[in-house]
């Protein structure tokens, strides 16, 4: 038994040994065949929605943007991610903010429509911010939450030229059409305003 042990750690050892000897360009890149794609908003990490749910455009060239949707998600950060990439479901937004720690995801790019408003004249016009939780828990509309998403819309609000102000941010609940609750009345809406207004 401890022949065989001996055996086997010499074995690791001498395939060690021959790994390092193989010089490091010939290993392929550790992200060989992933995608890595600039993000519009910089905190953000891009976690790509499948192609099937969004339409690709060349905004503010093909459609004006003048509106940011502010979504809850109503389910948790992961499964929301999980459901913008798997290509069945049809349904996007270009931002997803998690609960925790206010941290940032890019599942479209804001020149493309995402598929978030449920009504398309507002999808091509418009940036939509989903935020983990559920309408009817405030518990996940974290401190983090608000103070990282509101970085987030007055950055989109900058670069678009958007006033910031509850005309031209609205809730996915105000989308004419729609049949959403979402954020629900225990967003604060004043704060909000505040905080993107002072980032």
């Amino acid at each position: 038994m401890e022949r065989a042990r001996l055996r086997l750690d010499r074995r690791r050892i001498l395939k060690g040994a021959a790994l390092a000897a193989v010089p490091y360009a010939l290993l392929p890149d550790a992200r060989a065949g992933a995608q890595s794609q600039p993000v519009d908003h910089r905190p953000a990490e891009w976690q790509p929605a499948a192609g099937t749910n969004y339409t690709v455009s060349q905004r503010p060239t093909t459609h004006s943007v003048d509106l940011v949707v502010v979504h809850v998600t109503q389910t948790t950060f992961a499964k929301a991610l999980a459901i913008f990439q798997n290509p069945r479901k049809k349904v996007s937004a270009h931002y997803v903010v998690r609960s925790v720690d206010g941290h940032t995801a890019q599942c479209v790019r804001e020149s493309d429509i995402a598929w978030h408003a449920g009504n398309w004249d507002y999808n091509t016009r418009s940036v939509g911010i989903e935020h983990e939780g559920w309408v009817d828990r405030p518990a996940y509309f974290t401190d983090l939450l608000y103070e990282r998403s509101a970085l987030l819309t007055s950055s989109v609000c900058d670069r678009y030229g958007i006033p910031k102000d509850r005309a031209h941010i609205i809730g996915h609940h105000e989308v004419p059409g729609t049949d959403h609750t979402d954020p629900g009345p225990q967003w604060d809406w004043v704060r909000y305003l505040k905080l993107v207004n002072s980032a």
